[in-house]
């Protein structure tokens, strides 16, 4: 088997007394688009704060490229590749997209400890990445609060992506969406696979789930529950995984993990 852009292996997670993650194990293949399901407070986000270097695990490894990491901030994991998009898309509204794509990293020139920030590069390169993901907005100075929510998200990609992005994290990317734009983040989303990054999607949507992704693993209970590829499951299966029932087994995480 190739080896895994990231992998996990007996990840566990304590706050205090309370056992959010117990012996997890979790992969993701490179340009490969992974559905995580579970119930609320199956450890989902937990696992996902983990990877992306918000939380550091109690117990267990985390390995890039076959290499154990450790990440001591989320800065960590971004010099890997690794950008985690909120549910709120955490843009800062009264900036224009241009702004946004490279906020905290804006192209210029360093003195000191400052940046001179060149906005003429900043507005082409933005452009150009827009255009290269085929992301389309009247202009890169528009500010991010006049697009609509659909718009919004696709920028929060392209700001994942900008920066040699090799895994983008997504917790519930079409909760906030109209009907008409969730298609299109959908389609954002599969496209990423063809410029070689990986997804991992936290979603309740089985549509989501099921349109975008290769591959589906459930927690549960803070656990691996089961896993599969989208091509031999179904949706009443996976659901029956969020409740913590199995029908016909389509390999276990733990079978398949090493």
């Amino acid at each position: 088997m190739a080896t895994p852009l990231l992998e996990a292996r007996g990840i566990s997670k304590y706050f205090g007394a309370i056992t959010a993650l117990t012996d997890v194990n979790f992969r993701v293949g490179h340009g490969e688009v992974l559905g995580v399901v579970g119930d609320n407070g199956a450890g989902k986000s937990t696992l996902m704060k983990i990877l992306s270097g918000l939380f550091r695990p109690s117990e267990g490894q985390l390995l890039f490229n076959g290499t154990p990491v450790e990440f001591k901030s989320p800065k960590d994991a971004q010099k890997l590749g690794i950008e985690m998009v909120y549910q709120d898309f955490a843009l800062a509204g009264n900036m224009a997209i241009y702004e946004n794509i490279y906020l905290g990293r804006e192209p210029g020139t360093k003195i000191g400890p400052l940046t001179v920030v060149d906005h003429g590069r900043a507005r082409r390169m933005a452009a150009e990445h827009l255009d290269r993901m085929h992301i389309h907005v009247k202009s890169v100075e528009q500010n991010t609060e006049d697009l609509s929510g659909g718009q919004r998200q696709a920028v929060a990609i392209a700001r994942a992506t900008a920066f040699d992005g090799k895994l983008v994290i997504m917790d519930e990317p079409t909760a906030a969406l109209a009907i008409k734009e969730v298609g299109k983040v959908l389609d954002l989303i599969k496209s990423l696979k063809d410029h070689g990054v990986a997804v991992i999607i936290i979603s309740h949507r089985m549509d989501d789930i099921f349109y975008c992704c290769d591959r589906v693993m459930a927690l549960y209970q803070g656990t691996n529950f089961a896993e599969s590829r989208l091509d031999t499951t179904s949706r009443n299966e996976v659901i029956g995984w969020i409740m913590g029932t199995k029908g016909h087994t389509t390999g276990l995480a733990h079978d398949n993990m090493h």
